[in-house]
């Protein structure tokens, strides 16, 4: 999936991109993993959209979120403290089935919307970068309605435990990951914001794996790819068509993902 981190690797000094996800990754293990299930109207298991829906993105990064939630006619508001990147995710929806799109550039401290003004918040990846993670979700509970529902990740401790050995020490100062959650630390965090816990699960072995391999290849966040990551993808994909690789996934997945996934609703 779409993950924040630094380009400022190996002697560059770039600023914070994403990963350009390999397509057949995304038509086989995102799926499984339970995203962008279009038959179902859900951007995540248990996290469906509808039309009459008001959808905040908040760390909006390059949209595919907000673009399948815009898919299936929601009012989209997308907010990231990267001006380019809001403005690029509002061009990218120009004409999409979104009933409206609003762009919002800010930190969220505080966000500037009315309170229960949206029902659905979408902050994937976001909190190991937030200074003050109590306040930050103080203010995405504020702006939701009663019986909103909240999709939350961010990095499993057991991959960010192996990433400290391996990455730049960059990887883990601001404005990248500076804290590690924990997983009862994270739902710890949901639970005093006051949220309900639905669903509680991880995925993202691939990813996990990926990473490890990426510190050795020296090369850009872009493809084309080091024969490397092409050899990992092309293993794993031919492992998820057998009969078992679904099986096989969900248990790489439980013990080490690459993100740990919450979804929540406010009373």
């Amino acid at each position: 999936m779409i993950k924040r981190i630094i380009r400022r690797l190996f002697g560059t000094h770039q600023a914070p991109q994403e990963v350009s996800i390999p397509v057949d990754v995304q038509e086989i293990d995102t799926p499984l993993s339970g995203w962008f299930r279009q038959e179902s109207g859900e951007l995540f298991e248990g996290f469906p959209i509808t039309p009459q829906d008001t959808v905040l993105d908040i760390g909006c990064g390059n949209g595919p979120y907000a673009n399948f939630c815009a898919s299936l006619g929601a009012e989209i508001i997308v907010a990231d403290i990267d001006a380019d990147k809001v403005a690029a995710v509002e061009a990218l929806l120009k004409d999409s089935a979104a009933r409206s799109v609003t762009g919002l550039v800010t930190d969220a401290k505080p966000i500037p919307l009315k309170d229960a003004s949206v029902n659905r918040v979408v902050a994937m990846e976001v909190l190991e970068h937030v200074e003050d993670p109590t306040q930050f979700m103080s203010e995405l509970v504020r702006v939701a309605k009663p019986g909103s529902l909240f999709l939350l990740t961010v990095p499993d401790p057991v991959g960010e435990q192996v990433q400290k050995k391996l990455a730049p020490p960059v990887y883990f100062e601001h404005p990248n990951h500076i804290r590690i959650f924990q997983r009862d630390e994270f739902e710890q965090l949901v639970i005093d914001a006051g949220l309900i816990i639905e669903r509680r699960t991880e995925y993202g072995f691939y990813w996990s794996i990926w990473w490890f391999f990426f510190w050795a290849c020296k090369q850009d966040l872009s493809p084309p790819w080091h024969p490397l990551l092409n050899s990992w993808t092309s293993t794993w994909n031919m492992l998820l068509r057998t009969p078992d690789g679904p099986r096989i996934k969900k248990a790489l997945d439980e013990v080490m993902p690459k993100s740990q996934v919450i979804v929540a609703r406010k009373p």
